[in-house]
Parts: structure tokens; C-alpha cells; sequence
């Protein structure tokens, strides 16, 4: 077991522990104040001399391994846009490890990230929750399926109308989205049938899209939903109304437009990419200001990077610029960890420092929300990576 102690620690849980310590082999065993720190063999006590000790950072919608750094077509496997409806898809069969964008993540004490497929079809796959260091995805997935992607707006617009496909227009999207979850839906009830009766019902032959929405009609997994635009973030909340989804919001640029609505649905919303160009419409509206709105009126953001349109490392540094335009810093704080973790559904794993969570610790000389911030040491799953 290895301690930190004589650690300023925001366990991101409730507690601050301005002398503090934490223990840990690969999950959390002790976190509390450095007086009471349990007798046992350590392996390596830190002194941390009052830094910072945070949990690992989390970037709640990303495409790091998928998007490869430095390569074209051949480290390009996000975007399977030969189909607009492919929920079957599963990010770990294309997450590349070596990816150096990962390294650059956990160098910047980003220990977690939710990656998956980009937003070119209305139905697009399946998101995976993965630790940030590793040589074989299987080993360092959290969730997996975290997620099912599909997306409103330009992007399938643009994808499919410059292929002269089906869909053309919001419409288009909307209704091929609305066609696969209602088979989805007519397909779960029938296996529903089946299993309580198999003498009675037929087992519905296998349908492989089909059964890769079971998770989400059951809302085991969120369907996260690209959205910039105000319209299609209510599309959004309409489609996840007609068929009982979990729905997150992606990217929700126009969101300010429309505080009421998401605060009446309680929506959780995953904010950016903030730090690009307006380089399309639907990013006009694009401010940091809107971290403050949503934030103030109660709505649970989370940061992100969308990388790689902002490298994954500047994932603090949004969050410096979300408390620069106004957002209070623990409620930054909380985007790029607890809140994270808990709009994507892996709480239960990371993102606080508690008793029998993941070993995700991360060390800096200041609270990463501030600018002069630097990353001393980290340890996912307790092994140390910096």
C-alpha cells in the first residue's frame, strides 16, 4: 500500500482536508486527516509538502485513440459513414492505446475519458469509458458500452446530403433515430415474450443493431447526443421522452437559450469544445460564458475537449478559462471530475477520492483550475504514471 500525506486534499466528495492523507493500493483505503492515518505497511509514503491532491481528472466526451495524432486515413476510425444508423459499432474495436494523445492526458492529470464515435451518422455507436494508460484496451476500460452516440444537426446533414442520402434534413435524422429505437423497442419486448414463455413465443432472430439498444432502453447507459443548436437540443429531450432514454447533452453550445427547458429535464449536459474557431453555424452562439449560466441555474456541466478539437492535456486549461468568464471554481472543479463521472454514469468508480473507489490520484502545486497549475505526480489504479 502506498500513502500521501501532508496533502491540501479536495476529495471532490464534500471533504477538504487542509493536512490530510490518503492510502491506497489500487483503490482508495483511507482518506481523512493525517492524525488519523491507519497503521500498516507502506510501500512508498509521499510527502507532498501541502500540495494539491485531487482525483483524476475526467473528460466526459472525447475521441482520443480514435482520431489518431499525426496520422490521416490510416489512424482515422471514428466515423463509420458508410451507414447513417450503426449503434453496433464499439469503440474499443478501434481505440489505439499508443495513441500519444494519451500519454498527453495523463501527463495533465486527465486519468479518464469517455471516447467513442464522432458525430457523422444520426446513430453512431458506442461510446467506452477508459483509464488513460495501458497497452491493451480490454484492460483499461471502465465501462464499455459507456454509451450510445448519435447526432443532430449539420454534421449528418452535411455528411449524408454531400452523398445525396438519406438524411437530408433535421427531419430525416430525426426520423431514422426514431425508426431504430421503436424496432429496438418491439425487438426487447419480443425476447421479453420469448423468455417469459418459450413454448408459447418465438425468439425473434438475432438483430445485432437491435440488440446493441437494449442497454439504453433500459437505461443502463446514457445515449449521449450531439447538439449544438437550440432546436435540436429539444429534439433531443423529445426523442429521449418517446422511448424513456437516459439522454445527455453534447456539446449544448445554445444551451443558455434555453435554461428552463433543460432545468425542467433535468438534463445533464456535456459543455464544449470551447477553446476552437466558430467555424461552422451551429457554433455562433459559442461563449465561455455560458459554463457560468448553465452552472448558476443548477444544471450539472461537465467540461470537455471533444478532442482532438482542443488537445486532451487542455482540458484544465478550459476549465481555467470556464472560472476567468465567471463559473465558480468548485463547481469547475466538480466538471472535470465528480460531475463528469456522475453525467456519464461511472461514479461508482471515479472521480472523488473515497473508500473503495479507483487509485486515480493526481498531485499538483495548485488547484488545476487556476492557470499557474502544475502536475507533480499521478497514479491510476494506484500505479504511478507521472
Amino acid at each position: 500500500m502506498k500513502l500521501i500525506r501532508n496533502a491540501k486534499i479536495y476529495t471532490m466528495a464534500g471533504a477538504v482536508y487542509e493536512k490530510g492523507a490518503v492510502a491506497f493500493d489500487d483503490k482508495i483505503r483511507y482518506v481523512g486527516n493525517e492524525e488519523n492515518i491507519p497503521e500498516a505497511e507502506y510501500e512508498q509514503i509521499i510527502d507532498a509538502k501541502g500540495k494539491y491532491v485531487l482525483p483524476g481528472l475526467i473528460d466526459a466526451h472525447c475521441h482520443v485513440g480514435m482520431f489518431e495524432d499525426g496520422l490521416g486515413f490510416e489512424g482515422d476510425d471514428g466515423n463509420e459513414d458508410t451507414d447513417p444508423v450503426l449503434p453496433q459499432l464499439r469503440a474499443i474495436d478501434a481505440i489505439n492505446p499508443f495513441d500519444r494523445c494519451f500519454e498527453d492526458a495523463y501527463r495533465a492529470g486527465v486519468t479518464t475519458v469517455l471516447t467513442g464515435p464522432g458525430s457523422a451518422n444520426p446513430v453512431g455507436g458506442q461510446f467506452a469509458a477508459v483509464k488513460t494508460r495501458g497497452i491493451c484496451i480490454d484492460d483499461m476500460v471502465v465501462k464499455a458500452p459507456a454509451a450510445i452516440k448519435i447526432a443532430l444537426g449539420e454534421n449528418p446533414k452535411s455528411v449524408y446530403g454531400d452523398k445525396e442520402e438519406t438524411p437530408n434534413t433535421r427531419m430525416g435524422i430525426a426520423a431514422m433515430i426514431r425508426e431504430i429505437f421503436s424496432k429496438a423497442r418491439e425487438y426487447e419486448r419480443e425476447l421479453g415474450r420469448y423468455e417469459e414463455d418459450p413454448d408459447q413465443n418465438d425468439k425473434p432472430d438475432f438483430d445485432m443493431k437491435l440488440e446493441a439498444l437494449i442497454p439504453a432502453l433500459r437505461r443502463e447507459i446514457p445515449v449521449k447526443v450531439h447538439a449544438h443548436r437550440a432546436d435540436d437540443i429539444c429534439t433531443a429531450i423529445r426523442l429521449g421522452k418517446e422511448f424513456g432514454l437516459w439522454v445527455t447533452i453534447e456539446h449544448c453550445t445554445e444551451g443558455a437559450k434555453i435554461i428552463p427547458i433543460l432545468k425542467r429535464e433535468r438534463m445533464q449536459v456535456m459543455l464544449g469544445p470551447t477553446f476552437t474557431d466558430r467555424s461552422k453555424p451551429e457554433l455562433r452562439e459559442m461563449t465561455f460564458a455560458t459554463y457560468k449560466e448553465l452552472s448558476e441555474a443548477g444544471i450539472p456541466v461537465a467540461i470537455i475537449t471533444d478532442h482532438p478539437e482542443i488537445p486532451i492535456e487542455r482540458l484544465p486549461l478550459c476549465a481555467v478559462f470556464a472560472v476567468k468568464y465567471g463559473m465558480d471554481e468548485q463547481k469547475a472543479l466538480e466538471a472535470i471530475t465528480i460531475t463528469a463521472a456522475k453525467n456519464c454514469g461511472i461514479a461508482d468508480r471515479v472521480g472523488s477520492i473515497e473508500n473503495g473507489k479507483d487509485a486515480d490520484i493526481c498531485i499538483f502545486t495548485e488547484l488545476p483550475t487556476r492557470f499557474e497549475a502544475e502536475v507533480v505526480s499521478v497514479f491510476i489504479n494506484g500505479e504511478k504514471a507521472v
